[in-house]
């Protein structure tokens, strides 16, 4: 098929690489515009930029698709379909119906649950048992468009970032699937009672706050990894909190219980596994207490 790839970040690499491979002829590649980075404030291409520049495709990076030249562009390049995998800019009527097939999206989760900026660390941080990835046809909804394919994975014990790495890989052999069936799918409309809003993760809640169970403070860890970060202060330093484990302890929330930095919460007590000081790699929590005296009945807050 001829078609148009939109995406940005490091999620919707595997999308892209799966259509090339599977002979779908890509003919151009919308992205974010590049960022400035680093000393100088050179100009840094996007994930998908950079990786469809390296596979010879056509990138276009436009702040809006809301004027009439861009849409005019758009439509001019005659695809069957535009592949969306978070792109990021909001996709206008004129830009929807300009594909003869319209556009198809890879979201991060079982739709209609977890609509949003932010679906996998949501469903983490709910403690669902599963997710998944659904490709459906958009519209000007958030997210609210009928579906053609879906694909669950268990979540586990898994982090953020581990669970991005897998649902990206997932969305893309989805969307390879669900474009070799194109003919004969049928697209079931999302049962609005059933739909959740996935916001984007605001800086202020990776902070923990102690008082809450360590079952509900090990899944905010596990959603934060590695991206935000959750993060505790201690003897007036800010540690990263990239992994822990619950204990069966108790004490005052945020009291150090032992010398395994074990620190007590509302319910039951969190032990650090994977941790991060500020300008520091990440490290085992062995390798942390090595350079770190634990004091017993010091504050975490």
């Amino acid at each position: 098929m001829r078609l148009i790839f939109m995406g940005t970040p490091d999620f919707a690499v595997p999308t892209l690489n799966a259509l090339v491979d599977a002979g779908h002829d890509v003919v151009a590649v919308y992205s974010q515009p590049p960022s400035r980075a680093g000393r100088g404030k050179k100009e840094r291409p996007s994930p998908v930029h950079a990786r469809a520049e390296e596979l010879g495709i056509a990138v276009r990076h436009p702040v809006s698709l809301k004027g009439d030249e861009e849409q005019q562009a758009f439509a001019a390049l005659e695809a069957d379909a535009a592949i969306v995998a978070a792109y990021g800019l909001l996709l206008p009527q004129a830009v929807l119906d300009a594909p003869k097939r319209g556009c198809l999206n890879v979201h991060g989760s079982l739709l209609p649950r977890w609509r949003g900026a932010a679906p996998i660390h949501r469903a983490i941080q709910a403690g669902d048992e599963q997710t998944g990835v659904t490709i459906m046809r958009m519209e000007l909804g958030l997210d609210t468009g009928p579906m053609l394919l879906k694909a669950a994975t268990p979540i586990a014990d898994k982090t953020t970032g581990e669970l991005h790495d897998e649902l990206a890989e997932l969305g893309a052999s989805l969307m390879v699937e669900a474009l070799a069936q194109i003919e004969t799918l049928q697209a079931q409309p999302q049962d609005e009672a059933l739909a959740t809003y996935a916001p984007k993760i605001a800086k202020a809640e990776a902070k923990l706050d102690f008082a809450k169970p360590a079952a509900v403070l090990e899944r905010e860890v596990r959603a934060f990894s590695p991206f935000p970060g959750s993060w505790f202060e201690l003897d007036g330093e800010r540690i990263k909190l990239l992994r822990a484990e619950i204990v069966d302890a108790s004490g005052a929330p945020g009291t150090v219980l032992d010398d395994r930095l074990t620190i007590a919460c509302g319910e039951g007590a969190l032990r650090p596994v994977k941790l991060q000081r500020a300008g520091k790699p990440a490290m085992a929590l062995d390798e942390f207490l090595r350079g770190n005296e634990v004091k017993v009945g010091s504050k975490a807050a």
